[in-house]
């Protein structure tokens, strides 16, 4: 973990413009003394929204590939395994067997042209 530009105590995901507008892409984040995990960023505009990889029905990863993370209108985010439908802005599910669950929300910020995950 390192400071942010600002001082804040992040780590650097990648460039915002790696990250195309409308698109998602996961990580592995590694921090001192804790397990790695993995999270996912969607982009809309200057706005990102990160959550934990994992479906809340069974904790299994979502994506069917690498950063397949949306439906192909790019509307929701997709469980591949159980087909659970998220709002992109909340996390909220809206349509599969984890109904009226949410995903789990990371802190995401964008800094200096950077994504930054919160810690």
């Amino acid at each position: 973990m390192a400071a942010a530009p600002g001082g804040v105590s992040a780590q650097r995901l990648c460039a915002l413009e790696d990250l195309a507008d409308g698109g998602a892409r996961g990580f592995r984040v590694e921090a001192a003394g804790r397990r790695p995990r993995r999270v996912f960023v969607v982009r809309r505009g200057e706005a990102v929204y990160a959550y934990r990889d994992a479906c809340p029905h069974m904790g299994v990863p979502l994506p069917w590939g690498a950063d397949a993370y949306l439906t192909s209108d790019a509307r929701f985010i997709r469980c591949a395994s159980h087909g659970a439908l998220f709002r992109i802005e909340s996390g909220e599910c809206v349509s599969g067997p984890c109904r009226g669950e949410s995903l789990r929300a990371e802190r995401a910020l964008i800094l200096d042209g950077a994504i930054w995950l919160k810690s």
